[in-house]
C-alpha cells in the first residue's frame, strides 16, 4: 500500500493507492480528476471561459424551453422536438461543467465513487439521447422539406410523443449498459482520471486486468447503433440537399441551405469528435488532444445548438420578442 503526499497543483495528501482487486478501498476512496491543465493559473482561465460557455448555454436553452413553451404559434413537431433538445443540452452541460468548475476553484479534483457512477449514468444516458434525437429531428426536416404536403399527417401528435418516448427509453438502456460495464470491473493503482469528468474511457485505464472487454463488447454494439444513427442522418440530408437544389427559386435554395447547413455542422462536430475519442486507441500519457475532443462533443454542442437551431429563426424571434414585451407591461 503505497502513500502519495502530493498531487500536482492541486495539493492532494496522503492519497492510498489499494493493492490489486481490493475494490472497497476505491469505494471509499473515489477518483481524482486531473481538470484543464497542471498550471493552477491556466486552469483558472480555462474554468472562467468553461463558466461563461455554461451561462451562454443555459441562457439560449432556457430561452428556447420559454418561448416553445408560451408561444402558441410554436406548437409544431419541429419545435416540439426542439424543446425537448434544449432540455437535453441543459442536463448534457450540467452533468459535467458545473463539478469542473467547482472542483477547479475549490483547487479539490477529487469526486467519490458514487458519484462517479452517477455522473457517468447521466453522461451517457444525455449523449445516447443528443445521438438519438438529432436522428429523429433530421428525420422531421426530411419529412418538411421533401414531402410537405404530407408532414402534418407523418408527423402528427401521437408520432412525436412516441419519437421522444424511444429516445428517452433507448438513451436509458445506453446509460444502463454501458455504465454497469464499466463498473463492474475491478480498478487498481491510480486513482487518477486524466479528464475534467469520469470519462469512460479513461476509467478502463484504471483497470487491473483484461476485465474491460466486457465494457469494450458494451462499447462496440452502442458504436454499431451510432453508426446506424450516423447513416440514416446521412441519408435523410442526402435527400433533403437533392430536394433544395431542384427547387426553382434561388431564395428558397439559399434559405433552405442557411437553415441545414449549420444542423448539420454540429451533428457532424458531435458525433465524429465523440465517436474519435471513443474508439481512438487507448494511450497511458494524457493528451491534451483528449481534452479538447471531449469539450468538442461535451460542451460546443449544448452552447451552439440554441444559436444554431433556434436563436436564428425569425418565428422564434417573434416569440421572445412578445415574451419580454409581455413582461415589461407586467412590471410597468
Amino acid at each position: 500500500m503505497t502513500v502519495i503526499t502530493s498531487f500536482g497543483p492541486r495539493a492532494l495528501t496522503k492519497i492510498t493507492e489499494c493493492p490489486q482487486h481490493q475494490t472497497h478501498c476505491l469505494c471509499q476512496m473515489g477518483f481524482f480528476l486531473m481538470g484543464f491543465s497542471d498550471k493552477p493559473e491556466q486552469e483558472i482561465i480555462l474554468a472562467s471561459l468553461f463558466l461563461v460557455f455554461y451561462l451562454v448555454a443555459l441562457t439560449g436553452n432556457v430561452l428556447i424551453i420559454t418561448a416553445t413553451s408560451m408561444d402558441n404559434s410554436l406548437q409544431s413537431p419541429m419545435y416540439f422536438f426542439l424543446k425537448h433538445l434544449s432540455f437535453l443540452d441543459l442536463c448534457y452541460i450540467s452533468v459535467t461543467v458545473p463539478r469542473s468548475i467547482y472542483n477547479t476553484f475549490i483547487h479539490s479534483g477529487y469526486i467519490s465513487f458514487r458519484e462517479c457512477i452517477v455522473q457517468c449514468f447521466a453522461f451517457t444516458l444525455c449523449a445516447a439521447f443528443e445521438m438519438s434525437m438529432l436522428t429523429v429531428m433530421s428525420y422531421d426536416r426530411y419529412v418538411a422539406i421533401c414531402l410537405p404536403l404530407r408532414y402534418e399527417i407523418i408527423m402528427d401528435v401521437r408520432t412525436c410523443v412516441h419519437g421522444v418516448i424511444g429516445v428517452w427509453i433507448s438513451a436509458v438502456i445506453t446509460g444502463t449498459m454501458h455504465t454497469a460495464g464499466t463498473f463492474s470491473i475491478h480498478f487498481c493503482g491510480s486513482h487518477i482520471i486524466h479528464q475534467f469528468f469520469c470519462d469512460i474511457p479513461q476509467l478502463l485505464k484504471l483497470s487491473c486486468s483484461n476485465e474491460y472487454f466486457g465494457e469494450i463488447g458494451v462499447s462496440v454494439f452502442l458504436s454499431l447503433m451510432a453508426f446506424l444513427c450516423i447513416i440514416f442522418i446521412g441519408l435523410s440530408y442526402t435527400k433533403i440537399f437533392s430536394t433544395v437544389l431542384r427547387m426553382p427559386s434561388a431564395e428558397g435554395r439559399a434559405k433552405a441551405f442557411s437553415t441545414c447547413l449549420p444542423h448539420l455542422a454540429v451533428v457532424i462536430l458531435f458525433i465524429s469528435t465523440g465517436v474519435f475519442e471513443y474508439l481512438k486507441p487507448s494511450s497511458d500519457s494524457p493528451s491534451a488532444l483528449d481534452t479538447l475532443l471531449t469539450i468538442m462533443y461535451t460542451v460546443v454542442p449544448p452552447t451552439l445548438n440554441p444559436m444554431i437551431y433556434s436563436l436564428r429563426n425569425q418565428a422564434m424571434k417573434a416569440a421572445l420578442r412578445k415574451i419580454f414585451q409581455r413582461k415589461l407591461c407586467f412590471f410597468c
